[in-house]
């Protein structure tokens, strides 16, 4: 059974509708838009020249905005190894997934990592809060392992 990456990305955009209400701008919906074509993480840039496709080149800078503001909403991931973003395939609250990054296909995937309770309660006993904690997992995705 193959993916449909169009429901996938229908669903994550009626999600940020939902979430951001009116704050979800047109600026900001078709950079999401870019960063969702795929499940392959995607750089700024990468974002500017998809958008260029379809209408004016944007201005870096709106673009790394409207990343910021879809970090802020758990719309999107930053994977910090890589400066890229994916978009984020669940509603996980407050949760922090790892991330599963295929180092052959750049495939990215996310699980719950069930290690966030003891992290938190970790931090917790020295006094820190957790903000965001982005756990990235490298290896070899089940697709590229059976090549």
């Amino acid at each position: 059974m193959t993916h449909n990456h169009a429901k996938c990305t229908t669903s994550l955009i009626a999600r940020a509708e939902q979430i951001c209400a009116a704050r979800l701008t047109k600026q900001r919906k078709d950079v999401l838009t870019c960063v969702a074509e795929s499940h392959v993480a995607v750089g700024a840039y990468d974002v500017i020249e998809r958008m260029a496709v379809h209408g004016p080149r944007p201005a870096p800078i709106t673009v790394y905005r409207a990343l910021d503001f879809l970090l802020e909403h758990n719309l999107v991931h930053k994977i910090e190894s890589r400066n890229a973003f994916v978009a984020c395939a669940c509603d996980h609250k407050n949760a922090q997934p790892a991330l599963l990054i295929c180092d052959a296909c750049g495939n990215v995937d996310e699980i719950m990592q069930p290690a966030n309770v003891e992290l938190q309660n970790a931090a917790k006993a020295h006094g820190f809060k957790i903000n965001r904690a982005v756990i990235e997992i490298s290896g070899t995705c089940n697709s590229c392992a059976h090549v």
